[in-house]
């Protein structure tokens, strides 16, 4: 954390891939969130293991069964107003995929509008935040 004032937040999210059609990369499952390309995430629950809330944020934001943990892929850090606090959230991330083909719904009261697969090179370059940019490089 930069700021000694910065209040932390944990957070779990997934990055849901799936090939197709025999492409050399993969699709990854995005949300268009608040005006921006986004990945499902959410903040840790009391009680809750980072892996539990990984799968549950995936499946609450994009309307889905529970999704398979394939590998746990890094952190991301970013820091964010809210009631007049700096919030400092840490993001773990996971791969993760279907065991079966899903219908998704988008969850509207988080501002979620589409839910979509796009092929990697080009969720790199939708993605809205440069650490989501990042976090996606690692899995080439």
């Amino acid at each position: 954390m930069s700021n000694p004032k910065t209040k932390p937040v944990k957070a779990a999210g997934g990055i849901v891939f799936r090939y197709v059609g025999g492409t050399a990369a993969p699709e990854v499952l995005m949300i268009y969130r608040n005006g921006y390309w986004d990945l499902p995430k959410g903040k840790l629950e009391k009680g809750e293991s980072l892996e539990m809330c990984a799968v549950r944020e995936v499946s609450e934001e994009v309307g889905s069964s529970l999704p398979a943990m394939v590998a746990e892929i890094g952190t991301t850090y970013h820091e964010y107003p809210e009631k007049g606090k700096i919030m400092g959230k840490t993001t773990w991330w996971y791969s993760m995929i279907f065991t079966r083909k899903e219908q998704f719904t988008p969850q509207k009261k988080e501002g979620i509008e589409i839910v979509e697969w796009v092929p990697l090179p080009e969720a790199i370059e939708k993605a809205g935040f440069q650490n989501l940019k990042d976090i996606l490089q690692r899995i080439l």
